[in-house]
């Protein structure tokens, strides 16, 4: 398979995560009904099984070892801590404040994650 053509459609997936966490984070925050739609508890994890698939196929086809790749890692830990923080923000959190900040703390390592993936560095911008 193309490695470019797994990244070009890794990053699409990508975007569709961010927008869809978006739209959840808005919904949650205004305490709509729609976050409750079938659609919505459905695409999104259709969309992040496929971004994770992109991801391990990269890895297969580049033939790199992320243990051995120490931004890789990194980014394997972002995405725990935004699962966690998204899981917070959107089903688990108690109280409102307490799910806003978690979506905002999300979305902080969801910029992190993307800053690692496009520097190759655990600690982006450093030299």
């Amino acid at each position: 398979m193309d490695y470019t053509l797994l990244r070009t459609f890794h990053v699409a997936t990508v975007h569709v995560t961010l927008v869809l966490f978006l739209l959840r984070g808005f919904w949650m925050a205004t305490d709509s009904r729609l976050l409750r739609a079938r659609w919505i508890r459905v695409v999104p994890h259709a969309n992040d099984t496929l971004l994770l698939g992109s991801a391990i196929a990269m890895l297969l086809v580049a033939d790199l070892n992320p243990l051995g790749q120490p931004w890789l890692l990194a980014k394997i830990a972002g995405l725990l801590a935004y699962i966690g923080l998204g899981t917070l923000a959107l089903k688990r959190g108690r109280t409102k404040s307490l799910r806003i900040k978690a979506l905002l703390a999300a979305l902080g390592v969801f910029a992190y994650i993307v800053a690692v993936a496009l520097t190759k560095q655990v600690i982006p911008g450093a030299a």
